[in-house]
């Protein structure tokens, strides 16, 4: 076998990753900024308080999102080249 192509059994890992990078990215995503919602539900902010807080709900949950998914992804590209 030509040692430069993957195999099959490593695209299939490689697609499964990807995909549980992208779901946990969203859902933690979404955790953050319903966080976030329910802060502005709670203290009852309206107008300009509470457009703040979802914005930052939402650009918080934007960049952990982010941060979850390259760190999955780096982590399981790590592994592979350690060959576990």
């Amino acid at each position: 076998m030509d040692m430069g192509r993957e195999s099959r059994w490593e695209k299939d890992a490689m697609t499964v990753e990807i995909v549980f990078a992208l779901v946990t990215a969203a859902v933690l995503a979404g955790v953050i900024f319903a966080v976030a919602w329910a802060l502005v539900l709670v203290l009852d902010l309206s107008g300009s308080a509470g457009r703040g807080v979802l914005v930052g709900g939402a650009l918080l949950g934007a960049v952990a999102g982010v941060w979850r998914l390259v760190r999955v992804l780096l982590r399981f590209d790590e592994q592979r080249r350690m060959g576990h």
